[in-house]
């Protein structure tokens, strides 16, 4: 097998080679670790080399679901036991969990050979994928552009033809994002239906699921199969797929009832070629059949806003002051992590609870949505990929942010109205994804748009709890209808991506 040849299959494709005897292992790790030789000084996708560790797991029979498919877990979340998760900040270079993940756990018991962490943003906490730590992570389609956040890394990965697909996990938007800024499929399961465990029960209050990016919807359908069900001790369970989910991928949908949107729930600008993703997959859905009206939830994209950032600064603020517990310095943090958990400690707790209960409104109005209709189509993001470094934190904001961390002033940023201001700045971009986070609903980026000039846009899918058969099956139409797994990055990024 040589570099074109294992860039055009996807991981079920390997691992169906594998079985069959006509690759092994070393040799589909040594490719998959040549690409990133190739791409890596350019991408900065891989953050920690666990080439030792592969190498010898290579050497092992490896059966499963994925045996012998190489694959990269996410430096966040997902432990693997001795090796250092950084979570992309300075103060947590030191950590190495002694016990694997359950998710890292399932990856290896479905064959699969792990050789690398992927970057991501200090604590996961932005669209893009910037930190202190490991510097700017590119994307494959312009390097001048962001891959999106957190999970970066990850998509650059498979982007480039690193990994047909990686980890991933989303909080906040951090599987689709990046999936849409890459020309990605990315699922982003329903709360509960992946474990955390064992490190955690549920991470950030069960808004964030972890899953994976990939290029082809039956990878991402059978990863869903491996990865699902309760870890040891995780709060609730929730109830499998009546068969699985690859083969939800392999029938149709039947019609559905389909609303779409393009209009920010926050009032900011869409750019149009986001608005044009959303028109262009509207009809691609009336042309398979779908029943298609513009429509719209019924909820107050404020409150939903508040209610996601009051999660992001308490969560912030307890994440920070664990790791200092534990013996981290909080001066390793970054700036705009020290700033937002100074306002998060500022917090009363029967505000955060407050907020929190908020959830259950949002979800009533949600219900109400699909009532009349199966699933919800919007943009993923408001605009394109933008440049490396375009949502940096301005000097002056910076300056001010070294008192800031300095002072008991957190009570008095909240009431200045702080909080509604980073609400809307923050989001600005990606206004669209954190609704499902706050409902605990599936939603999926798909790959159904290009701008001008050569930039993923994708096209976003939220289905009731629960329902992720029905979004594998919808995807896995749109894919077979509107081919992307051939559509690859340009050349300059080195001859295995033609």
């Amino acid at each position: 097998m040589d570099a074109h040849e294992y860039r055009s299959h996807d991981a079920v494709g390997l691992a169906a080679l594998h079985a069959e005897g006509a690759v092994d292992a070393a040799t589909l790790l040594a490719l998959a670790q040549a690409r990133l030789a190739e791409i890596n000084p350019v991408l900065n996708a891989v953050c920690i080399d666990m080439s030792a560790i592969a190498a010898d797991r290579a050497q092992q029979s490896l059966q499963g679901a994925f045996g012998g498919v190489p694959f990269l877990i996410k430096d966040i979340i997902q432990d693997y036991a001795g090796v250092p998760t950084t979570s992309g900040s300075r103060a947590l270079q030191q950590v190495r969990p002694a016990r694997h993940a359950d998710y890292t756990q399932r990856v290896l018991d479905a064959g699969m050979v792990i050789f690398g962490k992927t970057t991501t943003p200090e604590l996961a906490l932005k669209g893009v994928t910037e930190s202190d730590l490991w510097g700017a992570t590119r994307n494959p389609w312009h390097p001048d552009h962001t891959p999106g956040g957190s999970s970066g890394g990850a998509a650059a990965a498979v982007a480039a033809g690193v990994v047909p697909m990686a980890g991933a996990n989303d909080g906040g938007g951090s599987i689709r994002i990046p999936a849409s800024h890459c020309g990605l499929f990315g699922l982003r399961p329903s709360r509960g239906r992946v474990p955390v465990t064992p490190s955690i029960g549920e991470q950030w209050e069960g808004a964030s699921s972890d899953g994976v990016v990939s290029r082809s919807v039956r990878d991402s359908a059978r990863m869903l199969d491996v990865l699902s069900g309760p870890g040891r001790g995780a709060p609730f369970q929730v109830a499998p797929p009546a068969g699985s989910f690859e083969s939800a991928a392999a029938r149709a949908p039947g019609r559905l009832r389909i609303g779409w949107s393009s209009r920010s729930p926050i009032g900011s600008t869409v750019d149009s070629e986001c608005i044009a993703a959303v028109e262009q997959t509207a009809k691609a859905l009336e042309a398979l059949g779908h029943d298609v009206t513009e429509a719209e939830p019924e909820v107050d994209g404020m409150l939903v806003a508040r209610a996601f950032l009051t999660l992001y600064c308490g969560q912030v603020a307890a994440s920070v002051d664990s790791a200092v517990a534990q013996g981290a310095r909080e001066s390793g943090f970054e700036p705009d992590t020290r700033t937002l958990a100074v306002i998060g400690r500022a917090m009363p707790a029967s505000e955060y609870i407050i907020m929190r209960q908020h959830w259950n409104d949002i979800c009533q109005a949600v219900a109400g949505f699909y009532d009349r209709f199966d699933l919800w189509l919007s943009p993923t993001v408001a605009a394109p990929p933008v440049r490396i470094g375009a949502l940096d934190t301005p000097p002056m904001v910076r300056m001010l942010q070294r008192v800031i961390v300095r002072l008991p002033v957190g009570g008095l940023l909240r009431k200045s109205g702080l909080v509604d201001r980073l609400a809307f700045e923050s989001l600005e971009k990606t206004p669209f994804t954190q609704l499902a986070n706050l409902t605990g609903q599936p939603s999926m980026s798909v790959p159904m748009h290009w701008t001008a000039e050569g930039l993923p846009v994708g096209a976003q899918f939220t289905g009731p709890w629960g329902s992720e058969e029905q979004l594998i099956s919808l995807a896995a139409q749109l894919e077979a209808a509107h081919p992307w797994f051939d559509r690859t990055p340009p050349l300059y990024l080195g001859p295995s991506s033609a």
